[in-house]
């Protein structure tokens, strides 16, 4: 009776419950260690101190009353000491190691700094309590800022992907003093749902289908609470998931059986750990990914030469970097890299280094007088 008493009760134990969604901060730095070993190249992981909250500010970071502190998780690839620097951030539900077929060649001429934004990754996970686009938006580009403190950083290049571009540019535009260049890939959130919505959408949206979407957007069903809502059975979603969109869908370099597996890995557990960060959506896009503050609007106010880099299958359209090129009034390039789609740096990453290293040419040899040719193969806008 004891054993059968004591089975009864284990499903309420937290134990049982963790072994539900297997995951923790360390599965996440452990699988972290075991993608990123596919670099070949030295690096060192840190966890960045960034205390609890913007200094003389009564907000914290995760809107509660603790003063714990929290952390931003760093891998930092070393070049030669007068490498310029670049700092990469990740879109919506990746990390920094989906980076990690790019950073062997980038920390030949860079040093390549990568992190997980706050909420995400092995980053600290605050419970996120933020309530409006603003409140939002300051979660990422004010923690973000602490973290630059902390590292003592300054002139760097900056670059996001896709919702890390949205990070990457909103900070440029509040900071625009520490960034030298900036380079977006694929980025969201430069136009809203009245400027760049299809007819095929809007007509979905009508639907009952449309409504129902709507309403688990609304109410930020995101797409980890499903991972993390299927246990155990979450990795197998995720395995189909990077089997299929980085192998026999691919538009471009399929990952090899390596990579698939260890990027499944850290993928699953990232997504599986705890909700934070991924609670942005529904205060940042309207439904169907349209910016509720979209770039496009603060495009006269830029103030940092800006680099755009697409996929030619990147469901990202372009054409909202054309627009907003109109009216910046800084140097701003538009480039087209073919066999890729939004991950542009996954699908092919020769073509995404060749855009990087063009862009860059002038940091990396200062005082050059050579123009660099455009790369071969690649489209300019």
């Amino acid at each position: 009776m004891s054993d059968q008493s004591t089975t009864k009760q284990e499903p309420n134990t937290p134990s049982r419950r963790l072994k539900w969604v297997p995951t923790s901060t360390d599965h996440i730095i452990a699988a972290e260690k075991r993608l990123l070993s596919l670099a070949k190249t030295e690096y060192k992981t840190e966890q960045v101190n960034i205390g609890s909250g913007p200094p003389g500010s009564k907000i914290r970071w995760f809107r509660s009353s603790s003063n714990e502190p929290r952390y931003i998780n760093t891998v930092t690839f070393d070049s030669s000491e007068d490498s310029p620097t670049i700092v990469l951030i990740h879109g919506y539900g990746a990390s920094q190691g989906f980076f990690f077929r790019n950073f062997h060649t980038l920390a030949s001429k860079f040093r390549v700094i990568a992190i997980d934004l706050l909420g995400w990754g092995g980053s600290s996970r605050p419970d996120f309590t933020c309530k409006s686009t603003e409140e939002t938006e300051a979660w990422f580009i004010d923690s973000f800022e602490e973290w630059r403190k902390a590292k003592n950083l300054t002139n760097f290049i900056l670059l996001g992907h896709s919702f890390g571009g949205y990070v990457a540019s909103k900070y440029a535009l509040k900071h625009p003093e520490h960034v030298k260049h900036l380079i977006l890939a694929g980025p969201a959130g430069f136009t809203n749902e009245s400027e760049h919505s299809s007819e095929q959408f809007a007509k979905f949206k009508s639907s009952w289908k449309g409504a129902v979407a709507n309403h688990f957007w609304e109410s930020n069903f995101t797409p980890q609470k499903l991972i993390r809502g299927l246990g155990p059975w979450g990795r197998n979603i995720v395995q189909k998931y990077t089997g299929t969109r980085f192998g026999s869908y691919s538009q471009g370099d399929p990952l090899t059986e390596e990579e698939s597996k260890l990027l499944t890995e850290y993928f699953y557990h990232t997504l599986a750990a705890k909700a934070s960060g991924e609670l942005c959506l529904k205060y940042i896009f309207s439904f169907g990914a349209f910016a509720r503050k979209p770039l496009l609007e603060s495009s006269s106010e830029w103030k940092v030469p800006t680099t755009f880099i697409y996929g030619y299958e990147d469901w990202m359209n372009y054409r909202g970097a054309e627009l907003a090129r109109k009216e910046m009034n800084v140097p701003c390039e538009i480039i087209r890299v073919p066999q890729a789609g939004h991950y542009v740096f996954i699908d092919n990453p020769s073509g995404f280094h060749e855009a990087v290293l063009y862009v860059c040419h002038k940091y990396i040899y200062p005082g050059s007088s050579e123009v660099p040719l455009f790369p071969h193969g690649l489209t300019a806008v």
